[in-house]
């Protein structure tokens, strides 16, 4: 069988995130709360998702780059691979700068920094966006001339090293501290106190950072996520808010030179007001939320389904078929959608479940194209529209429960 390995990262991601959460409740320490946690992983889940469809495009960029435009022809050595990954953490580093200090590229990767937790879940917030974005800074190493097997597989290596210092259970780790990016060095990087904005870019290697001045030390305990807290659950809504704030700035600038500046500036160029008043128009995060053990229940097992239908579709990708692929991803997204619209009870997330039952049809009725598929379908739906009010609110009681709805 022609399986994807790397399917299995899934599974070892969710035993670390698991090793993590036990040694912070033995230290009597409170690293997880619930909703954060399903916030990061629905971003990781969907960007893993992604990475099926795009992983292939990156490849070909590469190579057509290198076989048209390389400048030295590189064949792999010891002292090369070491080049690369030296090549690699640079250009890693100028990309992450950039992604704080341009608005535009700060619209991919404000997602990664929402979380106001830190933990190992914290590392899935990277978003398919991203992946673009570190492409096109990527691109010039099969200009220089490294081949394109090298650099996805120096990127494997490099992307996993991450996930590691992602945590507040490991403290400072002596004269590693003066070479690696260690988690204490991370944890600088995603505090939002003042003295540490903006500081401490680097990926695997913290030289970068002391050669560009923008190294600073863990002196006192970080405060995590935005310096104005997102305060939405919204798995759309994380997505795109600074898109839109972005592009609400632009339309209220008054000249062309504003423009400039808000689109390709820093993003304190943004309307200062730009996200209060997207809010109340999307009508985005309620102002109190109540959660209850079946709220937490159901979005708990539908992350656990999603979790696994991924794994299996990563795993099996080369033996399923294209309609079903897209299938698949349908009701993966339509799945985190809901996850994040039940966190922020709201009451059009029922309409979701047709979607996901039509979806659902759709792929058994690929699978298995008997008539009997399609009648089935069709009773349920009818049974649906015809008690819909009443179905409806017991779905909305056995969901919110105890909650006004």
């Amino acid at each position: 069988m022609h399986l994807n390995y790397l399917a299995f990262a899934v599974p070892l991601f969710l035993a670390f995130i698991g090793l993590e959460y036990l040694v912070a409740t033995k230290q009597g320490k409170t690293y997880f709360r619930f909703n954060d946690t399903v916030l990061n992983l629905s971003v990781g889940i969907a960007e893993r998702l992604a990475d099926t469809f795009t992983v292939g495009l990156f490849y070909f960029v590469y190579r057509y780059l290198y076989e048209h435009y390389a400048l030295f022809s590189i064949r792999p050595s010891v002292l090369l691979w070491v080049a690369l990954l030296l090549c690699t953490d640079f250009v890693w580093y100028w990309y992450h700068r950039l992604a704080h200090e341009v608005t535009l590229f700060w619209c991919a990767h404000v997602v990664h920094h929402q979380s106001e937790e830190f933990n190992y879940t914290v590392s899935a917030r990277i978003t398919v966006f991203q992946a673009f974005l570190r492409t096109g800074f990527w691109a010039i190493l099969p200009v220089v001339g490294f081949p394109p097997g090298m650099i996805t597989s120096m990127l494997l290596v490099h992307g996993l090293y991450p996930f590691f210092i992602h945590t507040r259970t490991i403290g400072k780790l002596g004269v590693l501290e003066y070479i690696l990016v260690t988690p204490s060095h991370h944890r600088v990087h995603h505090a939002s106190n003042p003295q540490y904005l903006d500081r401490n870019y680097g990926d695997v290697f913290i030289i970068w950072d002391k050669l560009f001045g923008t190294f600073t030390k863990e002196t006192e305990e970080p405060v995590y996520g935005l310096t104005k807290p997102l305060n939405s659950n919204s798995f759309l809504w994380q997505h795109f808010h600074f898109v839109l704030e972005m592009v609400y700035s632009v339309r209220h600038a008054r000249t062309w030179g504003e423009r400039f500046r808000i689109v390709f500036g820093r993003p304190d160029n943004v309307h200062p007001a730009a996200r209060a008043i997207l809010e109340e128009r999307f009508i985005i995060g309620k102002d109190t939320v109540t959660e209850t053990p079946k709220l937490n229940n159901y979005v708990i097992w539908q992350i656990a389904v999603t979790l696994l239908l991924l794994f299996s579709f990563l795993l099996l990708e080369h033996y399923v078929p294209v309609f079903i692929q897209v299938c698949i991803s349908m009701l993966i997204v339509s799945t985190l959608i809901n996850c994040g619209a039940i966190l922020e009870q709201k009451r059009w997330v029922f309409y979701l479940e047709y979607a996901r039952f039509v979806i659902l049809v759709s792929s058994v009725y690929y699978c298995w194209p008997q008539p009997v598929v399609l009648l089935g379908a069709v009773v349920v739906m009818a049974g649906g529209f015809y008690f819909h009010g009443a179905l409806r609110q017991r779905y909305l009681n056995l969901v919110y429960r105890g909650i006004e709805n």
